[in-house]
């Protein structure tokens, strides 16, 4: 068994998410100043000309060497039939880990790949623990509520899925000049690969908004902001802060905005550095999804709301009153 360690890289449209670059860091935190070599795994349509642009981004990275797998069928992508090409490369490599993010493809693909090498996994990691002879992975259990710290038995390649927002990314590295491409990267063999399904249409949100799941600053909103248009002056302080806005199940439900927007333990888990809570009273199944945030800041009238257990600072006061307020003064510090 080698100290290879190999991340699955992800992209959004042509760039690189950056869940990928903080599998980079998660690498390099596994190796600890050890010998061995960070490799990535690229997945793409056949024609897709952006993946080899991809692959010299990463290793300005400090990845090492990329396996570029392109497919006909890896567009739409649909995680089983990624998966043979993506096994190939893992049982070549034999790597120690393989990291990859804690997203919508990644839940998906994660566990698959771990049954298919017959391997341990350890899904949800938000801190990664390592030493020269050994490492151990905390994780949150029970909607948040406490931590598990586990580490790998048996044999490897043992396979973990980050939870975005909680590695540094990877910061660019010396220049490298690739005089030969080929010793970087690599093509992948992908025939034979096989359909088992076959997706007729898929209905892409156009969206431009910043990833719930990787935002830096949330504005989330909930049954307070009492309609759609509560949700405008939120999307104005979340504009004057570069952040995203995001929902509670109840402002989801009750029709104010779109489910896509939803976070709790029936939505997306964000930990954001800054989220800013207007209008929400803090349901558990709320907080399963935003309590790992860094900085909690809410905005409810109710004193008594449970959201304010886990603030860091509260302001009890009218969200329509205090939101246009922050906005005014930023935009003015701003100026």
């Amino acid at each position: 068994m080698s100290d290879h360690i190999v991340i699955v890289a992800e992209r959004k449209g042509t760039t690189l998410r950056r869940v990928t670059l903080e599998a980079i860091t998660a690498a390099i935190t596994l190796l600890h100043g050890q010998s061995g070599t960070i490799h990535a795994f690229l997945s793409g349509s056949d024609n897709d000309n952006s993946l080899i642009s991809s692959a010299n981004e990463l290793l300005q990275y400090g990845v090492h060497e990329v396996h570029i797998a392109k497919h006909a069928h890896f567009e739409p992508y649909q995680a089983t039939v990624v998966l043979p090409a993506l096994t190939d490369v893992i049982r070549e490599l034999q790597p120690k880990y393989v990291v990859i993010g804690h997203t919508s493809h990644g839940r998906e693909l994660a566990p698959r790949l771990a049954a298919a090498l017959h391997s341990g996994y350890i899904a949800d990691v938000t801190t990664i623990e390592s030493s020269a002879d050994k490492a151990s992975f905390v994780r949150p259990i029970y909607a948040g509520k406490a931590f598990e710290r586990r580490h790998f038995q048996g044999v490897a390649p043992y396979v973990l899925s980050i939870r975005p927002n909680n590695n540094a990314p990877a910061i660019l590295v010396e220049p490298v000049e690739i005089t030969n491409p080929d010793e970087h990267i690599h093509q992948v063999n992908c025939e034979g690969i096989q359909l088992s399904s076959i997706v007729q249409h898929v209905v892409k949100r156009i969206n431009e908004e910043i990833d719930l799941t990787e935002a830096e600053i949330i504005v989330a909103g909930g049954r307070g902001v009492r309609g759609p248009e509560g949700f405008a002056i939120l999307k104005q302080l979340a504009d004057e802060l570069g952040g995203a806005v995001g929902a509670s199940r109840a402002a989801c439900d009750a029709g104010y905005c779109d489910y896509a927007l939803q976070i709790g333990q029936t939505g997306k888990v964000v930990t954001p550095k800054l989220y800013i809570a207007c209008g929400i009273s803090g349901a558990i199944q709320h907080l399963a999804g935003m309590s790992q945030s860094r900085t909690i800041v809410a905005i409810n009238k109710d004193r008594e709301a449970p959201i304010f257990s886990i603030a860091d600072y509260g302001i009890v006061g009218d969200l329509f009153e205090v939101v246009p307020l922050l906005t005014t003064q930023l935009r003015e510090i701003r100026q």
